[in-house]
């Protein structure tokens, strides 16, 4: 959902591929001197191991999930906020989630976005299995929500 009145300017979660420019012009605007975009993207490798590919599952409940994290964030740093996630099969390289804060300054903008990421991980309930080279997978954060 994309609303450019609300200080949660785009919360998004399903298969279509990320556009880090959409979500950093949901949050952009003539007073805002810092604009901090963070993608998250499917890395080769975890834990020493080699990683082929991932593939993310949501709740589906998810979405609000997200918006209620991003609204608390927004309300609390008085910032706009975007995030989009990526669900289903992924390969190394993509990307999973970006996520998007506007400030007046840097600093507000860094701290606020690497708090809105931390949060997602933590209270927003998508997992992923990690496909390992040697045809072994793993569900991660399968337990912590």
């Amino acid at each position: 959902m994309t609303d450019t009145l609300s200080p949660v300017r785009l919360t998004r979660i399903d298969e279509r591929p990320l556009d880090p420019a959409e979500v950093e012009r949901a949050v952009s605007g003539p007073e805002y001197g810092a604009v901090v975009v963070f993608t998250g993207k499917v890395r080769d490798h975890d834990s020493g191991q080699p990683v082929s590919a991932l593939e993310y599952s949501a709740h589906p409940q998810a979405e609000q999930f997200l918006h209620r994290v991003c609204a608390e964030v927004a309300r609390e740093s008085g910032l706009p906020v975007a995030v989009a996630h990526r669900v289903g099969a992924l390969t190394i390289g993509d990307l999973a989630v970006v996520a998007a804060v506007a400030a007046p300054h840097r600093a507000e903008a860094f701290t606020t976005c690497a708090a809105l990421i931390d949060r997602i991980k933590h209270e927003v309930p998508i997992w992923k299995r990690q496909q390992f080279a040697d045809g072994m997978s793993e569900w991660v954060n399968a337990c912590g929500h």
